[in-house]
């Protein structure tokens, strides 16, 4: 909990509170940034540069990389730091990252390499920027309404990510791709802007904190992690399913330009398919919570959406193009339920001194597959070819939800409330046990 009183509820609910609409604007915008470069850095390579799979693949792995290389610790470094001016600073650093690339390919000097240094820039940033964003928010709001603003912002996260990549085919068409990353950066200098207008005062670390070496925090926060009955199950669930959905990635782009023939636009266009699903899980997220649970209903819809990726690998020309936009659908539903139940859950759940080494331990683990799935499936697509790699990436996706299965999960109708509330229920099982 943070110390900003409890409020009444309105119509417009947590977009009733100025300080939450500036971060949420903020948070937006970043994201919309951030979709745009995850295909605009490709389309450059594979359109600018002639790139293959494996270096596209090569460029997708750079953006995830630091989550393994500094994801742990960033976390306990963000646990002794206010987190906004970490967030301002972040997104300027990406905004002159992605400026450098149409700089340098107007001088006729961009390569290959400089487009996996700003990949590994950007995705440090991003790095930075998560794991202070998913202690903020704590700030910002109350715990009452942290599932109701994750919902929110997942809801924006999934509809820039619908108008991010439809927004990179069609710069790319119309301007160029690499002009259109300097749309890109300047979304990351309007996040910086919002986010400098929020008037919520944030706490200053505790000085105790700063003490304590920062190994050690660091070791405490992945024992709790791993200790834990419900956070390591969804770690766990989260490691595969990034890793095939992430290998799935890395040949899309270039399994619908080479081999369907697609041109720029209608590349985007399809791509936003699992962001419409995002939008749509996102909006049902409370009220199918609500109704069956948070444990159950985040268990039932990965349940329901993950067979769907088997739809794409049968994708082909003209009307079997809807089979591509039906599998990401899906899968797009089942992933956004899943960020905005975990995301609240770990906020809620964990101690407050803790939750920055928690998240950045939890996405660490995350996101450390995701460059060997960008890797693995670039590689993949130049040894087997693309259509055979997404079937390989689909056949781990389609029984994913069995890892979640195997959890406490199964047995509740929701997820605990604390941490605390947790010792205390399993306290009392086992004494009514014992007795």
């Amino acid at each position: 909990m943070n110390d900003i009183p409890d409020r009444p509820r309105t119509r417009r609910g947590v977009f009733a509170r100025p300080d939450f609409r500036r971060l949420w604007l903020g948070e937006t915008v970043s994201e919309l940034g951030n979709s745009i470069t995850v295909v605009a850095l490709p389309l450059i390579a594979v359109v600018v540069l002639d790139a293959d799979s494996t270096a596209v693949g090569l460029i997708a792995a750079a953006v995830w990389l630091p989550w393994l290389l500094v994801g742990l610790p960033v976390g306990a470094w963000v646990d002794r730091m206010r987190k906004r001016p970490l967030m301002i600073a972040c997104d300027l650093v990406s905004a002159v990252a992605l400026t450098s690339v149409p700089l340098t390919a107007w001088a006729g000097a961009l390569t290959l390499q400089q487009l996996v240094l700003v990949a590994l820039v950007c995705g440090t940033a991003t790095v930075c920027f998560n794991t202070a964003y998913h202690s903020y928010i704590r700030i910002v709001l109350d715990g009452r309404d942290l599932l109701e603003g994750n919902a929110k912002l997942q809801g924006s996260k999934a509809a820039t990510q619908v108008a991010g990549p439809g927004a990179a085919g069609l710069l790319a068409q119309a301007v160029g791709a690499v002009s259109g990353l300097m749309a890109d950066a300047v979304t990351f200098l309007v996040s910086a802007f919002c986010l400098k207008r929020i008037d919520v005062a944030e706490p200053a670390p505790a000085h105790d904190e700063e003490r304590v070496p920062l190994r050690q925090q660091i070791a405490e926060g992945v024992r709790f992690l791993g200790r834990d009955r419900y956070l390591r199950w969804m770690v766990t669930w989260g490691a595969v399913l990034n890793m095939a959905l992430m290998g799935s990635q890395a040949v899309q782009v270039v399994f619908l330009v080479r081999t369907l023939g697609l041109n720029s636009a209608m590349v985007g266009l399809l791509l936003t398919g699992s962001s419409v699903g995002g939008i749509v899980g996102a909006l049902l997220t409370t009220r199918i919570t609500r109704r069956i649970g948070t444990g159950r209903g985040l268990l039932l819809l990965q349940v329901v959406t993950a067979p769907f990726a088997l739809l794409m690998p049968l994708t082909s020309a003209g009307p079997g193009l809807l089979l591509f936009a039906g599998g990401s659908f899906a899968l797009g539903v089942g992933v956004a339920v899943a960020n905005v139940v975990v995301g609240s859950f770990r906020q809620t759940y964990c101690p407050p001194r803790m939750l920055g080494r928690v998240v950045a331990t939890s996405m660490m683990l995350n996101h450390s597959t995701m460059p060997l799935g960008s890797l693995l499936g670039g590689v993949l697509g130049d040894a087997v070819g693309h259509r055979p790699t997404l079937w390989i990436m689909a056949g781990v996706i389609a029984p994913c939800w069995l890892v979640l299965a195997l959890s406490p999960m199964r047995h509740v109708r929701d997820l605990p409330l604390s941490y605390e509330s947790e010792q205390v229920h399993q306290q009392l099982k086992g004494e009514k046990s014992a007795t």
